[in-house]
């Protein structure tokens, strides 16, 4: 799952021989997000997605700071302390 000292998970995209693949990280993100974490609400443009780890009840932000790029580009998934959710989503 995600250990207590983790903060960020970082994907990247790389590119061999002209074709562009997700890295591990990326792979561990979307396992993270759809087996693990618990969605608890999304921002405005409904990209940002944030989700609470049901070990330890942290917030985890999944952002897509290359949206320069097709599809946002490779994903990120940050942890937040509770006043940073709570002023960007909805949260109790």
């Amino acid at each position: 799952m995600i250990r207590p000292d983790e903060t960020v998970i970082q994907g990247a995209w790389i590119d061999r021989r002209g074709r562009v693949e997700a890295d591990q990280s990326c792979g561990r993100i979307d396992q993270l997000v759809q087996a693990y974490l618990k969605e608890m609400g999304r921002d405005g443009s409904g990209w940002d997605v944030l989700y609470v780890d049901p070990a330890d009840g942290r917030y985890w932000e999944l952002i897509y700071p290359e949206s320069q790029l097709q599809g946002g580009g490779p994903p990120l998934l940050r942890h937040l302390t509770a006043a940073e959710a709570r002023r960007k989503y909805t949260v109790p």
